[in-house]
């Protein structure tokens, strides 16, 4: 057994819809700016195709419940997102082998202090602080993708019961495939890797006590309050 300084933290994990499985995260990547209508909303040309970012594995928090409100912030914004989660993987895979890699989707929130992320965007400083803060991807259960297809239906969020997002993964500008096939030219990609595909347009900000309910047609719900 290898002879650590201090015990190793414990895995991230999710889990794993109707059984008593947990689906080990190894790493979270994004997408940016991937639906036309929010790539016009944030100020961008929906013609150039979207980016990506990461957010640090431990960033979770499976199946919602309180989420803190983050330090540093007074712009704290909600983006509903599908995610892939891989159960395969590889480098340079091809568009039409890429969603053999899901083993399942879940409903994610991509928590964004927009007001770091605006000041490092005007100076040409990474977005770590603005994205990848504790507590700044809450997920819902992770549904094996068997049982719910390739998952192009409504998503939608909502905060204290009025709709904020409202559009379907299909309306993605790169599909679930082709993210995940643009990923593995840039990274080896892992069975525990997930995907955070891209929110659709009607980002906005939360407070203390806001509940909020994410859904995806197929895919599950997350429910969690911003204390």
């Amino acid at each position: 057994m290898p002879d650590y300084v201090f015990p190793p933290a414990a895995v991230p994990a999710v889990p794993v819809e109707g059984t008593t499985a947990l689906f080990p995260v190894r790493r979270i990547l994004c997408v940016g700016r991937n639906y036309a209508a929010h790539r016009r909303e944030m100020g961008g040309d929906e013609r150039e195709p979207p980016f990506f970012f990461a957010k640090p594995a431990d960033a979770i928090v499976p199946l919602g419940g309180d989420v803190p409100y983050p330090s540093l912030t007074a712009n704290l914004h909600h983006e509903v997102e599908l995610v892939a989660a891989l159960g395969g993987g590889g480098a340079d895979v091809p568009v039409e082998d890429a969603l053999s890699l899901v083993f399942g989707y879940a409903v994610g929130v991509d928590l964004t202090r927009r007001d770091l992320q605006s000041a490092a965007k005007d100076k040409g400083q990474p977005w770590e602080a603005g994205k990848g803060f504790d507590a700044g991807a809450p997920i819902g259960a992770i549904r094996p993708a068997a049982l719910c297809g390739e998952a192009t239906g409504a998503i939608s969020l909502t905060v204290n019961g009025q709709t904020r997002q409202a559009a379907r993964v299909a309306d993605m500008i790169w599909s679930t495939a082709e993210v995940i096939a643009q990923a593995s030219r840039l990274w080896r990609l892992a069975p525990g890797d997930l995907i955070f595909t891209g929110t659709p347009e009607g980002v906005g900000p939360l407070v203390r006590g806001d509940v909020v309910h994410g859904e995806i047609e197929s895919v599950g719900v997350l429910d969690f309050t911003i204390r």
